[in-house]
């Protein structure tokens, strides 16, 4: 029996209806945390990550970026990514309006996830609201920016063989975030490529790794909320 309650939900950006899907915990209390989707769009896999966070205590909250849309194939995913990065300042609002609305929620400041898409979301979020974002989990995803002003912790899960996420740029991404004196730990998993924790890419999913991504996960929001004046920083490493 599950220990959580879900629903959907709705709000207001630039005279725009945007839909979210919102579960709290048992008990109705709990730091928040953010869930950005990946290119497929707010599907059943990205609703069971939420899920699974209410369980462990948090309140989560995904917004639907693609506006009730979802993919199936990369095909249609590129066609909904491309169209979503064409309208950036819109979906940035977006992302800033569930992170006010999760913040009213529960009062407190915010981890963000982001999945491939949703990381580079996440990490702009980041830089553009440091007082909210208080933690910032990667998977499998990386962007620029200026993190001078950021107060985050970071942590990043990346595939070992990723065309859609070189090597060059987690490095880069990297040394960014050290330069502007994040915490910051990335690991790398052996034998996995990109999606490798979505249950429902069945060519991509390596339930070992994601096991250990989610406990690693679980550990550092953990720290990261609970725990904000403890030294989050650690390596790149490769495990």
């Amino acid at each position: 029996m599950p220990h959580h309650t879900s629903q959907e939900i709705t709000y207001q950006v630039n005279n725009q209806t945007v839909q979210g899907y919102l579960v709290v915990p048992e008990g109705g209390e709990g730091p928040g945390v953010l869930v950005l989707h990946a290119w497929w769009g707010l599907n059943d896999t990205m609703r069971a990550v939420c899920n699974r966070l209410a369980e462990a205590g948090y309140v989560a909250f995904a917004p639907d970026l693609y506006h009730g849309q979802v993919a199936e194939t990369i095909a249609q995913a590129e066609i909904l990514g491309q169209a979503l990065d064409a309208n950036y300042l819109q979906a940035r609002a977006e992302v800033a309006g569930a992170a006010a609305f999760l913040s009213d929620r529960t009062g407190s400041g915010l981890a963000v996830i982001g999945f491939s898409l949703g990381a580079f979301y996440a990490l702009d979020l980041a830089a553009a609201d440091p007082a909210r974002i208080r933690s910032v989990v990667l998977f499998y995803g990386s962007g620029g920016g200026d993190f001078s002003t950021s107060q985050a912790a970071y942590l990043g899960h990346f595939a070992e063989n990723d065309p859609y996420e070189p090597e060059s740029n987690v490095n880069e991404l990297e040394e960014t975030l050290k330069h502007a004196g994040r915490p910051v730990t990335f690991y790398r998993y052996p034998g996995t490529g990109h999606w490798f924790f979505e249950s429902d890419r069945t060519e991509a999913y390596n339930p070992a790794a994601a096991t250990l991504v989610w406990e690693r996960t679980l550990v550092f929001l953990r720290n990261s909320l609970f725990f904000p004046n403890r030294n989050l920083q650690s390596p790149i490493s490769n495990l």
